[in-house]
């Protein structure tokens, strides 16, 4: 099997070169990957001769415009990179009979409730972020390409800059932090997406009838305050240098920090159509934070 991964030095594409390596012969692209080829989504039409000099049986695009409050400032780049560049390799797909496995995301609904949304549920975007994945995920439908669509919510990984290393390091330097409790989720490793979608294509390929929208996101939930609470105590548990106090983490409104780009306060997504159809267990979300910690910290 010949696989080609897209956007492969993002958070997720980074795990999904070790988690998709077993499965075939790997093209691992980004935007400025060296070499005769590189994967520039803000160029749509030069996609397709990308994908027929490769000929892959698998695409998976991992690629996207994930600075939700600059997407409202350059609503058009958002949307070529979310929903043109995606639609353009589902067509591409569809034509050569190959599979496409992209990510979306929980800011397709509006965020209203307190129950985990399913893959049914009315779609309602808050943000011009939403809106493209959600134009995005339109656009692949329609090609009538064989697809594997994982919306997931709150995505974090040991490379890069995460809100755990950020409340770390604000924990360390002041005395009290106030952090968001009323927009709740689950914490999810890029480390499990990658993984279950290794799982998920190798049960596609023989069981095609699955191919679908599924939701991916790691077991239970908490808000930003609860996340930011479990990652500073944990760290002050062993030995790192932490000044805030354990009482001095405050819990605040969404509306006390007002951006661009309005964020849905329920985040939940109900994953129990991915765990029927491929017989996963997902973690609670601690767990992975807590491997993820241990990593980024030497603990």
């Amino acid at each position: 099997m010949k696989l080609l991964l897209l956007g492969c030095n993002g958070q997720v594409g980074w795990e999904l070169q070790r988690a998709l390596a077993p499965l075939g012969e790997l093209t691992a692209l980004d935007f400025d990957t060296p070499g005769p080829w590189r994967a520039d989504f803000s160029r749509p039409e030069a996609l397709p001769a990308l994908i027929g000099a490769l000929r892959p049986d698998v695409i998976v695009n991992a690629a996207a415009h994930t600075a939700v409050d600059r997407a409202e400032r350059e609503p058009e780049l958002a949307r070529t990179i979310n929903a043109a560049a995606p639609g353009v390799i589902a067509r591409e797909a569809a034509a050569r009979g190959a599979t496409l496995v992209h990510y979306s995301t929980d800011y397709v609904f509006d965020g209203s409730g307190d129950a985990p949304r399913a893959e049914d549920a009315p779609a309602a975007p808050l943000s011009v972020y939403g809106r493209t994945k959600l134009e995005g995920e339109t656009l692949i439908r329609a090609s009538g390409c064989r697809h594997l669509i994982l919306r997931t919510s709150w995505v974090y990984a040991a490379r890069g800059g995460n809100f755990a290393r950020t409340m770390l390091k604000l924990a360390a330097e002041r005395e009290a932090l106030s952090v968001i409790d009323d927009q709740v989720g689950a914490p999810t490793g890029a480390d499990l997406l990658a993984d279950v979608t290794a799982h998920a294509l190798r049960t596609l390929a023989a069981r095609p009838e699955l191919a679908g929208t599924y939701h991916c996101v790691a077991a239970g939930e908490t808000s930003w305050f609860g996340y930011a609470r479990f990652v500073v105590e944990w760290a002050r548990a062993r030995g790192h240098p932490i000044r805030v106090a354990p009482d001095a983490i405050r819990p605040t409104p969404t509306a006390d920090y007002p951006t661009p780009a309005r964020r849905p306060l329920n985040s939940r997504l109900d994953t129990t159509r991915l765990r029927r159809a491929f017989a996963l267990h997902l973690p609670p979300w601690q767990a992975g934070v807590e491997r993820m910690l241990a990593e980024v910290l030497g603990a």
